[in-house]
């Protein structure tokens, strides 16, 4: 049951990760800090995409859910709800760099919508 625990809990910090990764730019517009975080996670983000990689959390979830007698991804409420988002079915090359592309696309939005508001405010 613990291995069980600590794989969702790998699950919902992966999630929590791809939801910084996406939209953290947006937390920069209210605390400035959060860009020197989330500009490193979002290129490592896009090199991951981009190189077909595989997140160390990836391995790490499996490994605990094997651990706690799971062959696949079924069982618990945030494994069927939340697991789809991390790994969606018929995640290809191709797929793998248009969310690359979107990613990018968030940066530069609200990177550029940082800029803006800065530059209004002086």
């Amino acid at each position: 049951m613990l291995y069980r625990l600590a794989a969702d809990l790998v699950l919902l910090i992966h999630l929590g990760f791809i939801l910084f990764m996406a939209l953290g730019g947006f937390l920069a517009w209210r605390w400035r800090w959060v860009a020197w975080i989330h500009v490193p996670s979002a290129a490592y983000g896009v090199a991951i995409s981009l190189q077909g990689w595989i997140c160390p959390l990836t391995p790490l979830e499996n490994d605990l859910r094997r651990k706690a007698g799971d062959e696949g991804f079924e069982g618990s409420f945030i494994e069927h709800y939340v697991l789809q988002i991390i790994y969606p079915p018929g995640l290809t090359p191709t797929v793998q760099v248009i969310l690359a592309t979107i990613l990018v696309v968030l940066m530069v939005v609200s990177y550029g919508g940082l800029f803006v508001r800065t530059r209004a405010g002086r």
